[in-house]
């Protein structure tokens, strides 16, 4: 079990991580989640002894890391994938670390195997692209068949199948009694991943509870009503029983309802006593990203602003007709949809004018009336001369 009790972090005048206390069970995968620069990579530093606290303690199993006997055999962690030796093949790396830590050979290659690297065992990992770099790094924390892994953006670069494999070994893992606490931007990911939840913001403790809990208290939930849309009458019928009845209603863009403070099954019962039929009657849930950002929206340190361009845009010449407004398309977006190909003249795609009528053929029309020439038409190509056919006696 990790127990953080008080933990504080300055550096200078910045402080990073402030009077932090939590506690990460075995058996249950932990997400650690926060905005960028809450405090979650020092955390985890502390945690593995690679910072000092300026106040409080992390202790792992009730030691700090560094008192640990043979640490690597008892903590995993995967913090920084690219802190590998570019020159080394993924096996070295992994033997290298297996040696120092007393970790007999044949465990190098059972985790390349359990990662999937083992075809790619003896190339150098300067050439592995991001998901494979990934791949190593948890092969690397595994390595000591540790009870405590620490994972810090597990997933980051791996394809789907990396991330449903990455998944998969962390709900193993703490299903057989294993401590794992993972950090991740990725809230779809965590919402099925995780059990349990600790959220920081600005270096302190924001939530520390299960994802269901987590959801609850940081979202209302709501059902999603639809009457039939050429009867307008059934549904202001039914919007007053529910508001009568105790409910706030809310109209919704699509001609839909939604209801809060009334159960599915009382607000059934409403519209049966008005005489009124439902097209639909569903409950709904904030999913774990809006319960996030909700709680963490006054916790944010880096927020974007629309870009005004500064006045970069070039000025047009006085005079000058402004660019003419691209029109929509009928049907684009759409699926199915596909730019019609453009008209052809020659062989050749022929750009039309913008603003200029189409003639025949879909050649641009003369800007003048009949008679006019047209700037637009390409001219005829040159005749070739006619060959010389004077024969030599008649020149004389």
């Amino acid at each position: 079990m990790i127990e953080a009790v008080g933990l504080t972090k300055r550096y200078g005048a910045k402080t990073a991580v402030y009077n932090l206390s939590f506690q990460v069970r075995p058996g249950a995968v932990t997400g650690f989640l926060g905005p960028n620069g809450s405090g979650k990579s020092t955390t985890m530093r502390m945690i593995l002894g690679l910072d000092n606290p300026t106040a409080g303690q992390v202790t792992i199993g009730g030691y700090p890391y560094r008192r640990l006997p043979n640490a690597p055999r008892q903590v995993g962690a995967l913090l920084d994938a690219k802190a590998v030796h570019g020159g080394r093949h993924a096996r070295n790396h992994l033997l290298c670390l297996a040696q120092l830590s007393g970790i007999p050979a044949r465990r190098v290659d059972e985790v390349l195997g359990v990662v999937g690297l083992q075809d790619v065992a003896k190339k150098r990992s300067k050439g592995f692209s991001l998901g494979m770099g990934q791949r190593l790094g948890i092969a690397a924390a595994l390595l000591g068949d540790p009870q405590v892994l620490l994972f810090d953006e597990p997933v980051n670069g791996l394809d789907p199948e990396g991330i449903l494999w990455v998944r998969n070994l962390m709900k193993s893992l703490a299903a057989e009694g294993r401590t794992v606490f993972v950090s991740s931007h990725l809230m779809s990911e965590m919402a099925l991943t995780a059990d349990q939840l600790i959220v920081i913001g600005r270096g302190q403790l924001l939530a520390d509870m299960s994802i269901k809990e987590f959801i609850s208290a940081n979202s209302a939930d709501f059902a999603r009503v639809r009457t039939p849309h050429a009867e307008p009458q059934q549904r202001e019928k039914l919007t007053a029983a529910l508001t009568e009845a105790g409910g706030q209603v809310m109209p919704e863009q699509d001609g839909a309802l939604r209801v809060t403070g009334l159960p599915l099954p009382r607000i059934s019962d409403l519209a049966h006593d008005a005489d009124v039929r439902l097209w639909e009657l569903s409950p709904h849930q904030a999913s774990l990203e809006e319960a996030y950002m909700r709680m963490t929206q006054g916790a944010v340190d880096y927020r974007s602003t629309t870009d005004e361009r500064a006045g970069l845009q070039q000025q047009l010449p006085p005079g000058a007709m402004p660019p003419p407004v691209q029109m929509p398309v009928p049907g684009q977006g759409q699926p199915g949809w596909y730019a019609p190909p453009p008209p052809q003249q020659g062989g050749q795609p022929f750009a039309m004018p913008q603003g200029q009528p189409a003639g025949p053929y879909g050649a641009p029309a003369a800007p003048g009336g009949p008679g006019e020439p047209n700037p637009y038409a390409q001219a005829a190509p040159a005749q070739p001369a006619a060959p010389d056919m004077t024969k030599p006696e008649d020149a004389r």
